[in-house]
């Protein structure tokens, strides 16, 4: 650690060694439902297009938690309603266990969406109270890679204990880690202003940007927020290209699996790889912008500029249909997923550089909300083409594509210098 650091201070780090360890117990509880899929669907006679379902009855559920949960957490704020989200889901990956169809797991599913709706925008929220927009995208990496960490820690619990008890217990067990998370945030976390352990040197170079004051009557509906081009733009881009990293979520085992031959003691080292990558992805996508920026780049290019570099790396894709080796297979997608990660950790940035801090989090549950409603559609398509055509084509081409088509969207509707949103500007547009 430098010797500016020290004297600045580093609580900062240790919120988002919190968030970090939440984001990848949110991953954990939602990646055991695709490493099981093969197992489930054979004990329990579930077909592509019924899988397909359960899986929009998660996004479903995603999508109408992001319809409040956002204006929750800016209003009752993040330590208590990040605890209430991840209880929630913990509970409802415990219930996993109990389903015995269809019906059961996509009830078990919705719970499951429910919850978790509150983990991103909580954690947005926290890293937009805790840093400055200089640091902003690194440590939204480092608690993005989470996602991953939580993708390769999954396989090795589930494949264990699959093995040994059943894949019933799978769920019961990673259910219960967000208990235990609990017992560590619930005494740690404050906001910077009532942190009795910050230091004033660290709480000024927080807010270096310059404080931000709340009040009331900085209320802005959603609707007043999407008279702004550049709610629009995010928004879209979210709809276009978030569904993608869900496939690779829910459907990459089963992809190896039919295509390769990867069974469930191989898949575990296939699925360390893909996410491995993806977990230094969000950090090398959160560290390029940064890094433009301390090198004197405005901070709208610098977001944009390492998207352009994550979109580019996602297209090869599209061959992987046609590859009959494994290597390949796995290499395409890590990097698929490595750009998605480092695509992620700025475009969930973008949201604290163009809007004010009190409505961080209802915007990224906004721009969550459309990211939902396209998965939830994106996951009954993706099912059906299985189901009717056998092949993967149309969807990893569609998945290949998504990003750039996203980038032009932000392109065309953020404002290029930079500019800064507020909260006035949208109540006096609804007047």
């Amino acid at each position: 650690m430098s010797v500016a650091s020290l004297k600045v201070g580093n609580y900062r780090w240790r919120v988002v060694a919190l968030l970090f360890f939440a984001t990848t117990i949110n991953y954990i509880d939602r990646q055991v439902l695709g490493m099981l899929k093969p197992f489930i669907a054979d004990d329990l006679m579930i077909s592509e297009a019924g899988y397909g379902y359960i899986v929009s009855a998660f996004q479903a559920a995603y999508a109408l938690g992001l319809l409040f949960v956002g204006r929750l957490i800016d209003k009752y704020g993040t330590r208590v309603t990040y605890a209430i989200s991840i209880a929630i889901w913990s509970l409802a990956g415990c219930f996993h266990a109990v389903a015995r169809n269809a019906f059961g797991f996509g009830m078990a599913r919705f719970f499951l969406g429910l919850g978790e709706s509150g983990n991103f925008p909580s954690a947005v929220k926290a890293t937009a109270e805790w840093f400055p927009k200089k640091e902003r995208a690194l440590a939204t990496g480092i608690f993005n890679s989470g996602s991953n960490i939580g993708a390769v820690v999954a396989p090795l619990i589930v494949t264990g204990v699959t093995l040994k008890w059943g894949w019933q217990w799978a769920f019961i067990i990673t259910g219960m880690l967000g208990f235990i998370w609990m017992f560590f945030w619930l005494p740690m976390y404050k906001l910077p202003k009532q942190s009795p352990k910050l230091k004033p040197s660290e709480f000024d170079y927080i807010n270096q940007d310059g404080v931000e004051v709340e009040t009331k009557k900085e209320k802005v509906a959603w609707g007043q927020l999407l008279k702004f081009k550049g709610t629009i733009g995010i928004c879209l881009a979210r709809f276009v290209c978030d569904w993608v990293w869900w496939f690779f979520l829910f459907w990459a085992p089963d992809f190896l699996n039919k295509t390769q031959g990867v069974d469930l003691q191989h898949m575990q080292w296939a699925l360390i790889i893909i996410y491995s990558f993806a977990a230094f992805g969000g950090i090398a996508g959160g560290g390029l912008s940064s890094w433009l920026i301390k090198l004197g780049r405005p901070v709208a290019f610098s977001r944009k500029a390492a998207m352009l570099v994550c979109a580019l790396l996602v297209v090869p894709v599209v061959i992987l249909p046609s590859s009959k080796s494994i290597v390949v297979a796995i290499a395409l997608i890590s990097l698929a997923t490595f750009a998605h990660q480092g695509w992620a950790s700025n475009i969930y940035t973008l949201v604290s550089d163009y809007y004010p801090k009190n409505l961080v989090a209802t915007l990224t549950s906004l721009a969550g909300f459309c990211g939902s409603v396209g998965g939830v559609l994106a996951a009954s398509f993706v099912g059906n083409i299985l189901e009717i055509t056998g092949s993967y084509f149309v969807v990893f081409l569609t998945a290949g594509l998504a990003y750039l088509v996203a980038w032009l969207m932000l392109q065309i509707f953020l404002p290029r210098n930079g500019q800064v949103y507020k909260a006035e500007d949208a109540v006096k547009a609804e007047q």
